[in-house]
């Protein structure tokens, strides 16, 4: 692929986040605050205050609201903060398409602050031209396809020359809906996501290298 713009998802592909999120939700915040059993993969890639509104939706809920944003929050502080580790090659990834004239940003359903989280601890504000979290679009986040197409806009780049990098059913659909291509990362956690509707999926670092920049 030879886009004119690379437009990254955070959780499960510049950090492998999404391992510690699975856990955390499958073990100890779901079954906190839903009567059920609700499938992670039905929720990964969105907001976590849509999250909630979204099993208020379909579950019984047992905590409120407050609640279960500050069950987050506090996971987020942790995660963030201390256990995620940095994609490997990422650093020379983001480099080398800039080397190449892409312009490049982080799209995400993650609050900004815990973006921040992530961009002051491994030095990558410079990476990216861009940053933009789902708050910008009133909290629609993914499948919504909104948040792509507000960054495709941001980095003047029309959706149809912009490829996104996702780990997530609800990711691949919202940048598809956008009119980019997208190319699907698997991430570590133990989620059962189906990526098939990405244009390629790269299984590891040296794939997503090799599809984005023609090398291994």
């Amino acid at each position: 692929m030879q886009p004119q713009a690379v437009l990254f998802d955070m959780d499960g592909v510049i950090v492998d986040s999404e391992r510690y999120w699975v856990e955390l939700e499958e073990d100890e915040i779901l079954p906190a605050v839903v009567a059920g059993s609700p499938a992670v993969e039905e929720t990964t890639g969105m907001n976590f205050r849509e999250i909630y509104d979204y099993l208020d939706d379909r579950y019984e809920t047992t905590a409120s609201k407050a609640e279960f944003v500050e069950r987050y929050e506090e996971a987020a502080r942790e995660i963030y903060g201390e256990r995620v580790e940095l994609m490997d090659g990422f650093r020379d990834l983001t480099a080398d398409l800039r080397e190449e004239g892409r312009a490049l940003a982080l799209v995400s359903s993650s609050p900004h602050g815990w973006i921040d989280r992530v961009l002051d601890r491994f030095d990558l504000r410079e990476s990216f031209d861009e940053v933009v979290s789902a708050e910008e679009r009133d909290g629609a986040s993914k499948p919504d396809p909104g948040v792509y197409e507000y960054a495709a806009e941001r980095v003047g780049v029309d959706p149809a020359e912009c490829v996104a990098v996702e780990d997530s059913e609800n990711g691949v659909e919202s940048a598809t809906a956008a009119g980019m291509a997208v190319v699907g990362f698997p991430n570590r956690s133990d989620a059962d996501l189906d990526l098939s509707a990405a244009d390629a999926v790269a299984e590891s670092p040296g794939r997503l290298r090799e599809t984005l920049l023609g090398d291994a």
